[in-house]
C-alpha cells in the first residue's frame, strides 16, 4: 500500500479524540465531486511515506495522540490493511476507519478482529441514483455494508461506533434523494450531512454547494428519520 499523506495532528478526523490521519493511496470509485484526486489516482507525484517513517512518528507521539484515522482513497482496496491496523494498535492507538462501503467483507472481518474501534461510511446518493454517482456498479457491496454497520449493538458495552456521512452537493442530490438515504439507513447511531466545497483537487470542477438554508431543511428532514443527524463543517 501507499502512504500517500499523513495529518500529524487533528481534532476532527477521530471524533472526541486527538489523532492523526494516514491518506492510503488508490480507490475504486471515481466519484466526480471527490476532492482528493491525485490520491485516488495514487500519483506518483505525492512522495510516499515509509511503514517504517510512520510507526517512528506513532511511537513518538505516543500519549500526545490516541488516535489513528485512516482514510484514503480507498483503504479496504489494500490486502495488507489488517496487518497495518494490528501493528498500530499494538501501540495502544484507537483506530478509525473512513470507507466507501465497497469491501463489506474486509470490513465485517475488520470489526469481528476489533482491529477498528470506529467507522465512517460515505454514502454517496439514494440507492436508486448510487451507479451513476460512483460510475460503476457498486451498490451490492454497499448494501452489505451498511447491513453490517446497522447491525452493530449501540450499548454501553459495545466499544465499537459508526457514523454514516454524505456530501451533498447541489447537481447530485435533491430532496427525494435525501429522503431515500435516510429511509435506507434509518436506525443509523449517527448521520452527518456535509458541504460540498469546490478545490483543486476535486475529478470534475463546477459542482456547487446547496445555500445554507437548504441543508438546514435537510438537516431537520433527516432528523425525522436517524435523529442524530447533524451538520459539519457548515
Amino acid at each position: 500500500m501507499k502512504i500517500l499523506g499523513l495529518n500529524k495532528t487533528t481534532l476532527l478526523d477521530y471524533p472526541g479524540r486527538v489523532a492523526c490521519t494516514l491518506f492510503l493511496g488508490g480507490c475504486n470509485f471515481r466519484c466526480p465531486f471527490c476532492h482528493n484526486k491525485d490520491i485516488v489516482l495514487a500519483s506518483d507525484c505525492i512522495d510516499a511515506y515509509t511503514q517504517d517513517e510512520l510507526f517512528a512518528f506513532l511511537k513518538k507521539r505516543k500519549g500526545i495522540l490516541t488516535g489513528v484515522c485512516i482514510t484514503g482513497g480507498e483503504p479496504t482496496i489494500n490486502s495488507d490493511l489488517p496487518a497495518l491496523i494490528a501493528d498500530i494498535k499494538k501501540l495502544g492507538y484507537k483506530v478509525k476507519l473512513d470507507t466507501n462501503g465497497s469491501s463489506p467483507a474486509m470490513l465485517a472481518s475488520l470489526i469481528e478482529d476489533r482491529l477498528i474501534d470506529c467507522c465512517a461510511m460515505d454514502v454517496k446518493n439514494a440507492p436508486e441514483k448510487y451507479d451513476t454517482t460512483v460510475t460503476f456498479s457498486a451498490l451490492p457491496d454497499v448494501r452489505k455494508s451498511v447491513e453490517i454497520l446497522l447491525s452493530q449493538p449501540c450499548t454501553d458495552e459495545n466499544s465499537f461506533s459508526y457514523e454514516f456521512r454524505t456530501t451533498l452537493v447541489k447537481e447530485l442530490h435533491d430532496e427525494a434523494d435525501i429522503l431515500s438515504i435516510c429511509k435506507w439507513i434509518t436506525g443509523a447511531n449517527a448521520y452527518y450531512l456535509q458541504s460540498y466545497a469546490e478545490s483543486d483537487g476535486v475529478f470534475q470542477k463546477g459542482f456547487h454547494a446547496h445555500e445554507t438554508e437548504t441543508l438546514l431543511h435537510f438537516e431537520r428532514l433527516c432528523q425525522t428519520y436517524i435523529p442524530n443527524t447533524h451538520l459539519r463543517g457548515i
